[in-house]
Parts: C-alpha cells; sequence; structure tokens
C-alpha cells in the first residue's frame, strides 16, 4: 500500500511537470516595430541594444508568457520613409508598439499615425519639444527633451556673467525646438539675443563660412550651438579654418552634440578644443560597468552611445508593459467597407493599444541610463554633467542639479555661507578656454576687423568745457574735447574688454550745429549712430526708443538771478546795509538814550560824574558804544537799565545782500521775461509750468547769458535765467559776485551716456561709471573742467551757499518804527519818573546846583559797589578838590 501511494506521488508529480513545462514552452509573441536609418552607425547600435535588452530580459525572466518580435522598418533617412515604414509595419505586421523613429521631424508624422490607430510610439531619440506640443496621448519619449537642459545652459551663462548670447542652430524642428525656451530662461536672467545664426541641415562648406564671417564680424562672442553630430563636425573644423576658435570666444554644446561625438569626426573633435558641453548624466552603477564590458568584447568597433542605453531601457519597458497588459484581444478593428476611408483609416483601431499604453505609462525600474519612469509621458532630468573638451578627449568640470544648480561634485553640498561673492571657480572646475586661454573670455568685444562705433557728439557754440569740438588748422582733423570726453575715456579704459570708436560731431549737411539734443539722441534710434556722448540729460521721453547708462554728473535746473547791490557797489559799501533814514533816525536815537541815561544817573553813579568835559565824552561814548557792544559803564538805576535793553535789543538784527527775485513763482507772477539754455529741454518745462514763449529768451554762452541779465527787462534783457547745474557751476565760477542760485525747480537724473535698447553695453558702462565716479580720476577731471575763473568764486556745488533760499533786503526805518516808538517812550516815561522826584526832594531853588551834588539817600548808595568802579573812579569830594575852580560844577 506504501509503493502504491510513492507510485501516485511521483506518476502526479511528473504529470504537473510536464504539463508546467509544455504551458512554458507555448509562448506568446507580440509584434512591435522598430522604425529606423537602417545602414547608419547610430541605427545599428540602437538596434544591438534592442536584441541585447530583449536577450537579456528574457532571459532572466524565463516565466513570462509573452516574447516581444522585433520589426524593422528602414525609414531611410526621410520623413516620408519613416511614415510608410511604419504604415506598413502596422498593415502587414499589425506591430502593437512601435520603437523609434530617430529623428524628432520623422517622429512627428509617426506621432500622427499613432493616434491614428492606438498604437503607442516608444522614441528612445526624438528630443525635440514641439512634439510635445502635439499632445498625442500615445507617444511617450525614453529620452529627455531638449529644453530641460536650458536652465543648466542658463546657470553657465549667468555664473559667468555674460551679456548677449548667440543661438546657433540646425534649420529644422530638432533645431528650433529649443528656442521658445531657452529665450525665456535667457531673459530672466536678462540676457540678450541680438540675432540667430541658422544653418541648413545640407549646408555646404562654404555656406558654414559665410555665417561664420558674420559672426566674427559681430560683437558677440557667446555662442550655443545644438545641432547633429555630423553638421557640427564640419561647422567646428570651418570655425578653426576662419579664426573663431582663438581667445575671447565662447562656445557651449547642447547634449545633441556632446551626447554623440561618435559621428563626430577626430579632426572635428581637436578643433573643438576649449569648448563647453551640456552631456546627458547616466549614473554610475554595476549593471552598467558589466554591460559597457560586455559591449567592448562583442562589438569594440562601435562606441556605445546614451541613445543606445536609452533604446535598451525602452526596449526593457516595453517588455515589462506587454507583459503586464497580457494578451486578451491583440487585434485591430477593421475600418467599414462602405465607407470612402483612407489608407491610414484603412488600418483600424488597435483594440490592445489602450490597455498597453496604461501599463507602458506606469512602468518603473532601474535601467542602465537611471530610472526609468515616464513623467507626463516623458523622462525627466534631475542631473546634467558639463565638460569641457581637450584635445582628443573631453574632461568633466562640473554638475548641474536641479537642487543646487552648479557644483564640482555630484554629492557636494552647498555652503550655507553661498552668497553672490563667490566666483566660478568655486561651482566648476578648472576650465580651458578656446585658444588655450586661462582666463574667463569676457563675452563681448568689438571686432577690430569689423566697423567702429560711431559716437554722436553735439556741437557746442557756448559751455565748451563740458563738450568742444575744433578743427585742427594743420591736420584738418576734428579735435573733441572737455569734460564729458574726459569721462567717457576714463569709462572705456575700465570696460572689460577693447572698444573701437569714433565721435562724429553731429551738424548740418552746412556746417553749422545742428538742431536740439532730441534731434542728437533720436539719431541713436534710427541707427545712425551707435552712441551718444556729452551732455546729454536723462529724460523719460527720451528713454522710451534709447537706452542711458548711469548718470556720469549730477544735474536738475537751477534758476539764477542778480543780486540787488551790485550796480552799487563802491567804497561805502559799509553803509547799504541800512537805508539813510535808518541811519539818522539810530544815531539819533542813540545820543537821547545816552542823554537820558546820563541824567537818571548823574546824581548816584560815579561813572556817570566828573568834569565836564569827562561828562560829555562819557555821554558819547556811552551812546556810540551800544552800537556794537555792551558799554563798560554799568547802570544803576531801574529806568537807565530799561533803556539800555532796548537800545541793544535794537541791534539784533542780521543782514544778507538780496537777490532781485526769489523763486520761479514770483517770475510767473509778474510776467518776467526769463533766459534758457538754446537747445535744452528746458523750453519744454517752461512752456508747462505757464511761461508765455514770447518771455523766454535762448542763450547760447555764459557771455551772453550775463549780457542779458546785466541789462534786464528794461533794456531788453532778462530777470533771471534757467540753467542746468553743470552749465551753472561753470557760470558762477565765472560771475560769482554778481549772480545767485535761488531755486532748483526742476530735478533731472543727470548726464548719461546714450546707446540703443538692448545693447549690451550699457550695463557694461554703467558698472565701468561707477568704478570711475568712486576713484580718484572722477576728482582730477572735476578739478581740471570745474576750475574757478575767479579765484574769489566758491564752487557752487563743492562750497555751496549754506542757506540758498533765504532772501533779505536792505533794513530801512519803517522795519523799526515800532522799536523806536517804544525806546523814544520809555525815555520820556524815565525822564518825567527822574524829573518829578527830583521835584519833590529838592529843597533849594539851585536846581541845577542840587542836581550837581550827589544824592545820598538814594538807595543806590546801600548797594555794594564792586571794586573795580571805585578804584577806576574817585569820589566825587575828590574830583571836585582836583578840578580847577572853573571846572567845578
Amino acid at each position: 500500500m506504501k509503493n502504491k501511494i510513492i507510485f501516485f506521488f511521483f506518476f502526479f508529480s511528473v504529470f504537473f511537470m510536464e504539463l508546467s513545462r509544455g504551458q512554458n514552452n507555448r509562448r506568446i509573441e507580440v509584434n512591435v516595430g522598430a522604425v529606423t536609418d537602417v545602414g547608419t552607425t547610430y541605427s545599428e547600435v540602437a538596434m544591438l541594444c534592442v536584441n541585447l535588452s530583449l536577450a537579456d530580459f528574457y532571459s532572466s525572466r524565463p516565466q513570462f508568457q509573452t516574447r516581444l518580435v522585433v520589426n524593422v522598418g528602414d525609414s531611410r533617412k526621410d520623413v516620408v520613409g519613416a511614415a510608410a515604414a511604419a504604415l506598413e509595419l502596422i498593415k502587414n505586421k499589425q506591430v502593437k508598439a512601435i520603437l523609434g523613429p530617430w529623428t524628432s521631424m520623422q517622429a512627428h508624422f509617426l506621432i500622427e499615425i499613432g493616434q491614428k490607430t492606438q498604437v503607442p510610439v516608444v522614441s528612445y531619440s526624438a528630443t525635440s519639444p514641439f512634439l510635445t506640443s502635439l499632445r498625442s496621448p500615445y507617444f511617450l519619449r525614453a529620452t529627455y527633451e531638449d529644453s530641460s537642459q536650458v536652465n543648466a545652459i542658463k546657470s553657465i551663462i549667468k555664473l559667468f556673467g555674460w551679456r548677449e548670447v548667440v543661438p546657433v542652430y540646425i534649420d529644422n524642428t530638432f533645431g528650433e525646438g529649443i528656442m521658445p525656451r531657452l529665450t525665456d530662461a535667457l531673459q530672466e536672467i536678462n540676457v540678450r539675443i541680438p540675432y540667430r545664426s541658422v544653418i541648413a541641415l545640407n549646408a555646404t562648406d562654404d555656406e558654414i563660412s559665410v555665417e561664420l564671417l558674420n559672426m566674427m564680424n559681430n560683437p558677440t562672442r557667446v555662442f550655443i550651438v545644438h545641432m547633429y553630430s555630423p553638421l557640427a563636425s564640419r561647422f567646428f573644423i570651418k570655425a578653426k579654418e576662419i579664426g573663431l576658435m582663438r581667445p575671447g570666444y565662447v562656445w557651449i554644446l547642447t547634449n545633441g552634440v556632446a551626447d554623440d561625438l561618435s559621428e563626430i569626426s577626430k579632426m572635428g573633435i581637436e578643433a573643438m578644443e576649449g569648448v563647453l558641453g551640456v552631456k546627458t548624466y547616466i549614473q554610475k552603477s554595476k549593471e552598467l560597468d558589466k554591460f559597457r564590458s560586455r559591449w567592448r568584447k562583442r562589438f569594440p568597433r562601435n562606441e556605445l552611445s546614451v541613445y543606445g542605453l536609452w533604446a535598451y531601457d525602452a526596449t526593457t519597458a516595453l517588455a515589462i508593459a506587454i507583459e503586464e497588459a497580457g494578451t486578451h484581444n491583440l487585434t485591430f478593428s477593421n475600418a467599414d467597407p462602405r465607407r470612402n476611408v483612407s489608407e491610414l483609416d484603412a488600418l483600424g483601431l488597435s483594440q490592445y493599444g489602450p490597455k498597453l499604453l496604461k501599463t507602458l505609462s506606469q512602468v518603473q525600474f532601474k535601467g542602465l541610463a537611471g530610472d526609468f519612469r515616464f513623467i507626463k509621458k516623458q523622462l525627466q532630468p534631475s542631473v546634467f554633467e558639463i565638460v569641457n573638451f581637450l584635445g582628443t578627449s573631453e574632461r568633466s568640470i562640473g554638475f548641474w542639479t536641479e537642487k543646487n544648480g552648479l557644483v564640482k561634485k555630484i554629492d557636494q553640498q552647498p555652503r550655507s555661507s553661498e552668497s553672490a561673492l563667490s566666483t566660478w571657480k568655486d561651482h566648476l572646475k578648472r576650465i580651458i578656454w578656446p585658444g588655450d586661454a586661462d582666463s574667463v573670455p569676457k563675452g563681448w568685444q568689438i571686432p577690430t576687423n569689423g566697423k567702429k562705433l560711431r559716437i554722436g557728439v553735439p556741437k557746442r557754440t557756448g559751455y565748451t568745457d563740458l563738450v568742444k569740438v575744433t578743427r585742427d588748422p594743420i591736420t584738418n582733423s576734428t579735435v573733441i574735447t572737455g569734460f564729458c570726453i574726459d569721462f567717457f575715456e576714463a569709462v572705456i579704459r575700465e570696460l572689460p574688454y577693447d572698444v573701437s570708436y569714433e565721435f562724429i560731431p553731429f551738424e548740418k549737411p552746412n556746417g553749422k550745429a545742428a538742431g536740439n539734443y532730441n534731434d542728437l539722441v533720436h539719431q541713436v534710434f534710427l541707427g545712425r549712430y551707435d552712441a551718444v556722448v556729452g551732455d546729454t540729460t536723462i529724460l523719460a521721453n527720451r528713454s522710451s526708443y534709447v537706452d542711458f547708462t548711469f548718470p556720469f554728473i549730477k544735474s536738475g535746473v537751477g534758476l539764477i538771478v542778480p543780486m540787488d547791490d551790485l550796480v552799487k557797489r563802491d567804497q561805502f559799501i559799509f553803509f547799504k546795509p541800512l537805508s539813510w533814514k535808518l541811519w539818522l533816525t539810530s544815531f539819533a536815537f542813540f545820543f537821547i538814550i545816552g542823554f537820558t541815561v546820563w541824567v537818571v544817573e548823574h546824581r548816584v553813579n560815579p561813572d556817570f560824574r566828573g568834569p565836564k568835559r569827562y561828562q560829555a565824552s562819557t555821554i558819547i561814548w556811552f551812546a556810540f558804544s551800544t552800537m556794537v557792544f555792551a558799554p563798560r559803564e554799568r547802570v544803576f538805576s531801574f529806568g537807565a537799565r530799561c533803556l539800555v535793553i532796548s537800545c541793544l535789543a535794537s541791534l539784533l538784527t542780521t543782514q544778507q545782500l538780496n537777490p532781485t527775485i526769489t523763486s520761479m513763482s514770483s517770475l510767473l507772477e509778474r510776467g518776467e521775461r526769463v533766459g534758457y539754455q538754446r537747445t535744452s529741454f528746458i523750453f519744454g518745462k517752461l512752456i508747462e509750468t505757464g511761461f508765455s514763449p514770447s518771455n523766454l529768451v535762448p542763450f547760447d554762452t555764459s557771455e551772453e547769458c550775463n549780457e542779458l541779465l546785466r541789462n534786464g527787462t528794461k533794456k531788453g534783457g532778462i530777470s533771471g535765467a534757467f540753467l542746468e547745474i553743470p552749465y551753472l557751476r561753470l557760470f558762477l565760477g565765472q560771475y560769482c559776485n554778481k549772480y545767485k542760485m535761488v531755486e532748483e525747480p526742476f530735478n533731472v537724473d543727470g548726464f548719461g551716456f546714450v546707446f540703443p535698447i538692448g545693447s549690451p553695453l550699457v550695463a557694461d558702462v554703467s558698472r565701468a561709471i561707477l568704478k570711475v565716479a568712486e576713484s580718484l580720476e572722477a576728482t582730477r577731471l572735476e578739478r581740471a573742467w570745474f576750475k574757478k575763473k575767479e579765484e574769489s568764486c566758491p564752487d557752487p556745488d563743492t562750497s555751496p551757499d549754506p542757506n540758498p533760499y533765504v532772501t533779505s533786503r536792505q533794513l530801512g526805518l519803517d522795519s523799526f518804527w515800532f522799536l523806536f516808538i517804544g525806546v523814544l517812550g520809555i525815555c520820556i516815561i524815565t525822564l518825567g519818573i527822574f524829573t518829578f522826584h527830583f521835584l519833590i526832594t529838592t529843597e533849594g531853588v539851585d536846581l541845577w546846583g542840587e542836581f550837581n551834588n550827589q544824592e545820598n539817600k538814594s538807595y543806590i548808595n546801600r548797594v555794594e559797589k564792586c571794586s573795580c568802579s571805585s578804584k577806576q573812579q574817585p569820589s566825587d569830594d575828590t574830583n571836585i578838590q582836583a578840578a580847577k575852580p572853573d571846572e567845578n560844577l
């Protein structure tokens, strides 16, 4: 019985093993297509990787029920050929998915076919962003979209501070696809694209040379190259021949070239020395190392590219998805035979497609090229490698990561102190630039073999200290000098690159000075000048069609007017602050006050007693001393002290020489004639303010302005003049003793250099202006050109009037009538009280004798006197004894 049980157990075991083996032998083959350019190197590498992927996949997964059968369709390097190959595969082989094609243009048509037939198209090499815009759910990109690398390119441009970049790309869908995203990324960091260099796919060497010469004759020296590798090889060979691989040039390759160097000749690689490249980063792994080793042994003549790795991973993903989708309903639905349909519609719809698309979108695994996972129907990179081409090889100099930007090592963590003060050497390893240069190219240079910058300068007739245009009588050449010219040349010396230029005076055909400054600035907008250098004011309306640099000299509009004392300046100038009536009244009141104080103090104060001549001199001295300082004689009585205080109070006044006009509003109210600089924007400002054009008088030179102000409105002149601050400094440096700035009614930014809108020179020149302004050179230029023409004239900018807007006038009697009436009242009251008290207390009839005698009963006698008074002035009795009989009072 036991043997029977063992027999049956063995029998059923064998039976189930054989049954299972039979089931495993029943593999279900699923047809898939591969559209590729048969016979090309890149196609051969890709198809080898596809076959290796299937072999490796199924050998490690023998339990899988499905087996992919790859049917190859030759696209013949043509868009139509790719479409025809896809139609043939769907019609005859009823493929459930298509791998490929190689180019983005071919993929465009295959996506349309896949959308119509519900056959998923999985591409491992079509990278154009335009394909994403088709929004076909049946297109999956098992590679990186070209625009995914623009942030890495942007980081490189930003790191080195280049302000202009020229894209060089192939004239097809692949080349143009990256441009929208690249343009947007560069605009985010204010980098300008002055032009684009487009190369035809089948361009001849001569056509490439013509385009390279155009690039050489333009100032931009930073180029981003995005094209196929075979064309890039020819392109760089020609670039080196013409001279565009010399020091000063910058070349950045996209991964379209850097990832596929196998298609570039050895001569082409050598010509690319010093070029930077953004390359797809493939993370190292044991599986990848084993695969590379196996590849080198089996296919030593073929170089494995990243596209081959993506083809390997895409095939693996398709095999996984088909196994998970199962084998149910692998048919195509037939089109209605009664309808007149196209050949494409006649293929019907794949009933298997929607399910396969779902499983394919969810596939995730660790592939040879890294983590394989579709996000929004395509792979998403997070790291790019930055390489530097040297000789016939490339050298890794850093990485770009989505999290940390540019770093030297992939696992490098950003420092907490990372800031704008860091240099490019903190982010990338040492770089060898084109021409074996060690220093970073500036990225922008005026070509020495190209045209010079045509710089317009104003031809002035006045204020030539700022800009002066003359002609050398010997050489007949134009000589241009002035503060603005010297400052510009100092700025050019600070630029990090050479700028070749020539000054061109702005004048009419007859040789006379041309138009106003608006006309001059407009020449830059019209393209007749590349820049304008001179005393050009930065204004809002001008900045709408040109760009200004930072102001190199501050400005504004000041109002200058004559000072009131100019025509009366003579040897009696010290009498001018007060009117003659005030002088006379003041003298009279000082004597009245002095006499009143003497009367009140004579009987009680020894300082006011003594011989007649002494007392008379005391009255006069006391009166005059109160005009300039406190008198030395002390006063004791209350009334005398009140008089002295009121006298001193009358002296607490100050004066300044008086400008005739105090503000622009006073000129408007009076309807006065005013002057302004000819060809200046001031005329428009004055009209806007409310001045009548008939009251506005133009002038060109300081001498004309002086003549108009000196004549005044009564003689056909002006009451005031409006000048910009730099001109005002020059004017007051020559006529400071006659005129004064009383107001600054208009504010402007200052003088700036003019360039076309978007010119990269604006930012660089502005930075150079700041450097010069902070250096000793700026001080030297200021002293050289704004020196005083009259040594007595202070510089209104470096030594400004401490109170320029405070005005005053000559003091007259009307200003002090209340004070004089008060003082007179105090005198009358004091004398009245003294007389009343004197008459009451006097016993005799000899009033003069009583007045002359010292009053012993006064309370003042009981006040302690200082020793100085007793020493300086003897007692009354002693004085009387010392005097002669006829001098006693």
